[in-house]
């Protein structure tokens, strides 16, 4: 494909079984030739949180991926890696798939559930875990307006990894969770300069059921609907923090606040550090 020709934009939206759920992305399943400004500007136009741009690769079901939010180029981005899974599976069928990132080589199955829909699972790179200063914690919950008192002491703040590096901030209620606004252009600056993609805002409401929300500031996105490689990082957060036991099966109910809910599936197997993510995806009309 040569950059003067427009590519096929599929718009599919992950982690929801109806259009209107979850969080959408752009596909566009042949990306030769498109040049970084042609995919920044595809992603701009279209407005997603992200788009994922695949060029095939070497071997069977390998391929290239980059992911683009409309301001700038993510290495890498969960719902828009389940988004670009299916629709593959939609057009050569089922199967193992291997996404080349820059954050590493993320493996996706594809099956068919018995409900008829596609459910793709990603297998993360090698997750990790960081401290943080106790200033950028401060920090962070003034850009939010929250407060100290307003944290799980349970769960305390961490930088977790799964692919791209989020800031994970537990609160004690359901109520904080759902009292969202903050200082955009504040919070972005923040995170440019920790290079964090995300805030991964969590409330634990069961003992392996989860809401969380991701202000997206750095990607141009007051907030991402559906976040999958935060759902990885905060997999292994979990068990990092000894808040789960693997083997286990998290629930992560995210969008809700915005009107697009959708569900995401994580699992921790034991003996295995890396971080599985499960959903459903549907083509958007």
């Amino acid at each position: 494909m040569s950059d003067d020709h427009a590519p096929e934009i599929l718009r599919y939206t992950a982690f929801a079984d109806r259009p209107e759920g979850g969080n959408p992305a752009g596909v566009v399943l042949d990306a030769s030739g498109l040049s970084d400004e042609k995919m920044l500007a595809v992603a701009a136009e279209l407005g997603y949180s992200e788009t994922a741009f695949l060029t095939a690769g070497e071997g069977e079901g390998a391929y290239r991926v980059r992911y683009f939010s409309p301001l700038t180029e993510v290495p890498f981005c969960g719902h828009a890696t389940v988004a670009s899974a299916v629709a593959l599976a939609e057009r050569v069928g089922p199967g193992r798939y291997v996404f080349g990132t820059a954050a590493g080589d993320v493996p996706v199955e594809v099956e068919r559930g018995a409900d008829g829909l596609l459910r793709a699972t990603l297998t993360s790179v090698e997750p990790h875990v960081e401290e943080v200063p106790a200033q950028d914690v401060a920090q962070a919950l003034g850009l939010l307006g929250w407060s100290a008192e307003d944290l799980d002491p349970a769960l305390p703040p961490r930088v977790a990894y799964a692919g791209a590096r989020h800031l994970v901030l537990a609160v004690g209620t359901r109520e904080r969770l759902a009292r969202l606004d903050y200082d955009f252009d504040g919070l972005a600056a923040f995170m440019r300069a920790r290079d964090l993609v995300t805030l991964q805002l969590a409330w634990r409401e069961a003992p392996e059921v989860f809401h969380v929300r991701d202000p997206f500031p750095v990607g141009g996105v007051v907030e991402d609907p559906a976040t999958g490689a935060a759902a990885a990082a905060f997999g292994a957060y979990l068990r990092e923090r000894g808040a789960v036991a693997a083997p286990a099966v998290l629930t992560l109910h995210q969008g809700e606040d915005l009107g697009r809910p959708g569900v995401l599936r994580v699992e921790l197997r034991a003996g295995d550090g890396r971080v599985r993510v499960s959903g459903t995806a549907v083509a958007i009309p």
